[in-house]
């Protein structure tokens, strides 16, 4: 039995974006359900069994404070609030530095997706465990096409077009060799998927769910407080 198929499981956590499409104050420390944005979506993996460990990368400013509120929440599983980068991509790598040494599987996940559902955590997990890396994603259902100036163009076949989600899961060497191939190259991603298919490593599909937004614009906030209220209203019956 190899390392990744025992090893504990940690999951990172970037949270230092201006989120400035969203307007107002950082959306990761906006209030849904009487809590912080990034409270409600780290539970989720604080209540998850095969988690063992999380870390997050916040604004430099905000990091004591935090990180009081944090376990504040009875988030015991945090072990590291690290300063974040002026990318993604650094936040991650810098949460990434401090991550235990027992744990060969990371997880990543947006802070600012709280509806992720704890059979898809389990199912990357376990993906990652026998294949090395795998990711949350759902097919493109709309219809897609090229601009041409301000005309529509041709049209792109979305049979095999999928809108990536998180978590995204790997196996920790692959995962430190990425970023390290991504520092020397000068290399910057949008998300790790691309930066570990950089390896020549396939990464493995795992369906996710129209639900598991990432909320980013005032749609996707109204959609989020819709979809929050209707939870608390369905577990009341």
């Amino acid at each position: 039995m190899n390392e990744e198929s025992t090893g504990a499981v940690a999951v990172l956590v970037p949270a230092a974006g201006q989120g400035t499409r969203l307007g107002g104050a950082r959306k990761q420390f906006r209030s849904l359900g009487g809590q912080p944005l990034l409270v409600q979506t780290l539970r989720i993996f604080e209540a998850h069994e095969q988690v063992q460990y999380l870390l997050v990368a916040a604004p430099k400013e905000t990091i004591a404070p935090l990180e009081n509120e944090l376990h504040g929440a009875g988030l015991d599983k945090l072990v590291a609030v690290v300063p974040g980068g002026q990318t993604r991509q650094a936040s991650v790598r810098a949460a990434l530095s401090v991550v235990p040494e027992e744990v060969s599987v990371i997880l990543v996940h947006d802070a600012v997706r709280p509806f992720v559902e704890p059979d898809h955590i389990a199912q990357v997990i376990a993906t990652v465990r026998i294949e090395g890396a795998a990711s949350l994603a759902v097919p493109v259902a709309d219809t897609l096409r090229m601009a041409v100036g301000s005309h529509f163009g041709e049209t792109i076949p979305r049979e095999s077009l999928y809108r990536m989600q998180t978590p995204q899961g790997f196996r920790r060497d692959w995962f430190e060799a990425a970023h390290e191939l991504a520092i020397q190259q000068g290399f910057f991603a949008t998300d790790d998927v691309e930066l570990v298919q950089r390896l020549g490593k396939n990464i493995r599909i795992v369906p996710g769910s129209p639900q598991n937004v990432k909320i980013t614009t005032p749609a996707d906030w109204a959609f989020a407080l819709r979809l929050w209220n209707e939870g608390t209203e369905e577990k009341g019956r």
